[in-house]
């Protein structure tokens, strides 16, 4: 049997109940039902005090460092977020500045996010793809994005959302699926600044 993917699924989201952790929930469910996974979650709503009170790598609590390895060392990661003032929340940056900057190349990256309105849908290619960028992180070509209308009482209830995780998730099989993907070379070489 095929060894399960690990997955860790990052929300955003600063406060329960939440959108954003529904909308997480159900890419992850629908990856469940595409091949075996083992899902570490890692939600600002519980660790986000601890988070925002840290200012470096070596000072952070025992539950948040075990949450970083589990980023670095993961197989592929799942990021939503909500959108704030035209960006992703602010501690989610802040945690991912405590991620080592070379742990992450070649990773698969599922992006998603959810906001007020319709006009908030580019934030994942403005904003939260260019942060993978830097981490040199495979940011899969298709994310997801559902506004507040897409939801009835924290229920997803979408059909074209539904729809759009589930084309999100075929599209990410391939990259998910190869025998490198889950361990693809990082590409150290020292910085040298050229004068």
């Amino acid at each position: 049997m095929t060894k399960p993917l690990r997955i860790v699924a990052i929300s955003g989201a600063l406060q329960q109940p939440s959108r954003t952790e529904v909308l997480l929930d159900a890419i992850v469910g629908e990856l469940a039902v595409a091949l075996p996974i083992d899902v570490h979650f890692v939600k600002l709503s519980e660790i986000g005090a601890e988070v925002g009170a840290t200012l470096n790598r070596g000072a952070l609590p025992p539950r948040v460092f075990a949450d970083i390895q589990a980023i670095e060392t993961a197989d592929a990661l799942v990021v939503a977020t909500p959108v704030y003032r035209a960006s992703y929340t602010g501690l989610l940056k802040h945690l991912f500045d405590f991620v080592g900057h070379e742990s992450l190349v070649g990773r698969p990256v599922l992006l998603a996010a959810t906001g007020g309105s319709d006009r908030h849908c580019l934030m994942i290619e403005h904003q939260l793809r260019p942060l993978f960028g830097f981490f040199q992180a495979l940011a899969l070509p298709l994310g997801i994005y559902a506004s507040e209308a897409d939801f009835d009482d924290y229920q997803l209830v979408s059909k074209t959302v539904a729809e759009r995780i589930a084309l999100a998730v075929d599209h990410a099989l391939p990259w998910l699926v190869r025998p490198d993907a889950r361990r693809l070379p990082a590409l150290r070489q020292p910085f040298i600044a050229h004068l």
